[in-house]
């Protein structure tokens, strides 16, 4: 196997793990919204779209017969990572969420941008069309992040003025 190959297969099994991050992540920050109800169906929305991309990436490691289950160093960096963003959650966990989420969606697009010119290279064209519909996933949901954090960030202020009303979640 050659270097670019063994490289480009690291990868690929590093993007199942950052996927499974991402689920994780998506979920307990699913669970916790009970009073910004756009924010939570677009995070639902995005867990069905990253349990499929976890079996998309699958699918590349896959027809290489490469093993999926030794992603114990990038698991490990980036749910410390992800548990440094859970520790930010406190009075104003929700625009703290909404903002870790859009830094996190922002390393997966970078991560498939990545792979998609590491596909090209060593010519996996299944490879490379499945990271490009995962990059269009991805960029999706930054902008949708981006483009609703002002309006969470309203919404978090206004609740957390109002006497006797829950505005972290």
């Amino acid at each position: 196997m050659t270097d670019k190959l063994e490289n480009y297969l690291d990868w690929v099994r590093d993007a199942h793990a950052m996927e499974e991050q991402a689920e994780t992540m998506l979920k307990k920050m699913a669970d916790r919204l009970e009073h910004y109800p756009a924010l939570e169906a677009r995070i639902h929305q995005h867990i069905q779209e990253t349990q499929e991309q976890q079996r998309l990436v699958k699918t590349v490691i896959d027809r290489f017969d490469t093993s999926s289950s030794t992603f114990k160093d990038f698991t490990g960096k980036v749910a410390a990572m992800g548990q440094a963003m859970g520790g930010l959650f406190a009075s104003d966990e929700v625009v703290k969420g909404a903002i870790s989420g859009y830094v996190f969606e922002n390393l997966e697009i970078a991560s498939y941008s990545s792979l998609i010119a590491a596909a090209e290279l060593v010519g996996d064209t299944e490879g490379k069309r499945i990271f490009e519909q995962i990059l269009e996933q991805e960029k999706a949901m930054a902008q949708w992040l981006y483009d609703n954090l002002p309006e969470v960030t309203r919404q978090f202020l206004i609740r957390s003025e109002t006497p006797h009303v829950e505005a972290k979640r």
